[in-house]
Parts: structure tokens; sequence; C-alpha cells
């Protein structure tokens, strides 16, 4: 599976940006898909994840009650909005995935290139 990460930018605190993550070369259904993050000189986080069929989401407790995960498997993508943003969330967003949930935030198979998040205070 290839996956396309697309969405970021620069915005100010308290605004919102969605990201989007597009698979290809295999059948999307079948993962369960997720984001993780990295800021400058941190470790790479898990932001969120989603069951194959869309039915379940987890989110780190940072982002809860302000990010939500959301996946359309008919368009092979998933999407991650992000509302109510802080200064705090600025990092490279990566999109992943894995043949189960509980892989995907742990240990994901494959992985999309990032995408920049900035958020200005």
């Amino acid at each position: 599976v290839q996956l396309q990460a697309s969405g970021g930018g620069l915005v100010q605190a308290g605004g919102s940006l969605r990201l989007s993550c597009a698979a290809s070369g295999g059948t999307f259904r079948r993962v369960a898909s997720g984001w993780f993050r990295q800021a400058p000189g941190k470790e790479r986080e898990f932001v969120a994840a989603i069951t194959r069929n869309g039915g379940t989401t987890y989110s780190a407790d940072s982002v809860k009650g302000r990010f939500t995960l959301s996946r359309d498997n008919a368009k092979n993508t998933a999407w991650l909005q992000m509302n109510s943003l802080k200064p705090e969330d600025t990092a490279v967003y990566y999109c992943a995935s894995a043949p189960n949930v509980g892989v995907v935030r742990t240990r994901p198979l494959y992985w999309g290139q990032g995408t920049q998040v900035t958020v200005s205070s």
C-alpha cells in the first residue's frame, strides 16, 4: 500500500486544517489507518487511528475533542480534521496503515511522506 499525505500548511492558533491520506497499490478497506506526528527535537508520536470499516477511532489524549479521523473506502482516502489548533500541534504529520488498528497504533507497516503543519500563536 502506498500512502500520499497532503493538506498541511500554516494556520493561526484556533484555526483548522484537514489532512488527507490517499492510498494506492492495495485494497484500502483491508487496512486500518492512522496518523503520527513528529515535532522538531521530539520523537514521533501517535495521533489517531481508525479501524478498517471506519467504525471505531482512537485518539491521543492531547488531541481528543479537537481532531477527528474519518475514511471513505470507496475513495481510498482517510482524513484528519484538526480543529482548535494550538502552537504545540506544530509538527510533520505522517499517515500510516497496517492490517489492523492495534498494529497501526504501535508499529505501522506502511508510511506516507510527511506533511508540515505549522500553527502560529
